[in-house]
């Protein structure tokens, strides 16, 4: 028989995360939203939990831990949060994860134990200004001069979280670096450090959600780097970014069922306090049938990814499992910051409310790290469509 129940270790992490989450995070992030600030002080504390070092092994500075204690984390900070758990999320699934997975010794020595310990974060350089689903469409281009062994990078990249931060030490880059045998773009993942000569962040994007997680657009005029900052095989840049994709989908369905499951938390207390007629809301059946079928989004799409990540800790082929939680997660997401916000009514539509800030985060969740048309095509692909 299958068990859903998380174990002994696994339960002190949730626990840990939600009290972090409700007594440090809650009464302080509303501000940094509205003022769209970095919450260095709670990202700070996340790496003395060893948040940012959840999957990684203890000997680059790491917990030992696997990537669905990762994913617990996530539920639990987007429970209250979302941009402090997009923050963890891309800082360990797609900027340490690559170095891990793909990095020479040298350079897993050199990052990772700033990267697993939080002092520092990494950014995941894939989309750009006109390519974003279709990676294969990368303009950014690296051209290797022999005289000096080093790669010069020019091009751009658009929406890329982690890329301006006062602890962001590095951006890992998908460029073209030559042509393959059939005419397609070959394309390699490259390491550039956080204030290398030609490399510009620009300034923050003005988002709808996530206010207070940092993304940027970032240009490259003949960047420099050494020739060993090449991550993995040169032409292995397409293959590397799509695995972490995959792996990186079950990371955002864990966030967004914990968006999902914030908002059946804090219509529960606010349909239990708000009286109308003589009664609490709670006590009508329009409003218990809301938050019921939102209970019901919240736990189907947890049991989602945690088979999607079962699968993937078990070495099966997972991608059309990462692809239907996060697809499935995300619509959950969006229906109940939708509910959340009628069942609060007027205080559901002010920007201080945790609902308010719910309803503008959860949009994002059917676009980043793959569109939900994209989940829908690569389920179609795993059933032989």
């Amino acid at each position: 028989m299958v068990d859903f129940r998380l174990n002994e270790e696994q339960e002190a992490l949730r626990a840990s995360v939600r009290d972090f989450a409700r007594e440090q995070v809650a009464p302080v992030i509303g501000k940094h939203y509205e003022s769209e600030s970095f919450p260095y002080d709670l990202v700070r504390q996340m790496g003395k939990m060893g948040l940012f070092g959840l999957p990684f092994a203890e000997e680059h500075g790491g917990m030992g831990g696997d990537y669905f204690t990762l994913c617990i984390a996530l539920e639990e900070l987007a429970r209250v949060d979302s941009s402090l758990a997009v923050t963890l999320e891309a800082a360990v699934s797609l900027g340490a994860t690559p170095i891990y997975r793909f990095g020479t010794a040298e350079q897993k020595e050199q990052w990772l134990p700033r990267l697993t310990s939080g002092e520092g974060l990494a950014a995941f350089g894939l989309t750009e200004p006109g390519s974003g689903t279709d990676a294969a469409a990368i303009r950014t281009r690296a051209v290797l001069d022999e005289s000096t062994n080093e790669w010069v990078i020019n091009g751009s990249k658009a929406f890329i979280t982690n890329s301006g931060t006062d602890m962001t030490l590095l951006v890992t880059v998908m460029a073209a670096t030559g042509t393959n045998p059939d005419g397609s773009k070959e394309l390699s993942t490259i390491i550039v450090p956080a204030g290398t000569p030609g490399f510009t962040v620009a300034p923050a994007y003005s988002k709808v959600g996530w206010c207070a997680s940092d993304t940027h657009e970032l240009s490259f005029d003949d960047v420099r780097v050494p020739a060993g900052n090449l991550l993995g095989p040169r032409g292995r840049g397409l293959a590397q970014f799509l695995r972490i994709l995959d792996e990186g989908r079950i990371a955002i369905a864990a966030l967004a069922v914990g968006l999902a499951q914030g908002c059946v938390d804090e219509s529960v207390r606010y349909a239990n306090e708000r009286q109308a007629f003589g009664r609490s809301i709670g006590n009508y059946q329009a409003v218990q049938f809301m938050i019921a079928d939102m209970d019901m989004r919240a736990h189907t799409a947890r049991l989602g990814y945690y088979d999607a990540a079962a699968r993937m800790l078990a070495g099966e082929d997972f991608k059309r499992y990462a692809a239907i939680a996060k697809l499935n997660a995300s619509n959950a997401a969006m229906e109940n910051s939708r509910y959340a916000t009628q069942v609060h009514g007027g205080y559901g539509f002010m920007n201080e409310s945790a609902v308010g800030r719910f309803y503008r985060d959860a949009k994002i969740l059917e676009v980043g790290e793959g569109t939900s048309e994209v989940q829908r095509m690569l389920i179609a692909r795993g059933l032989g469509l």
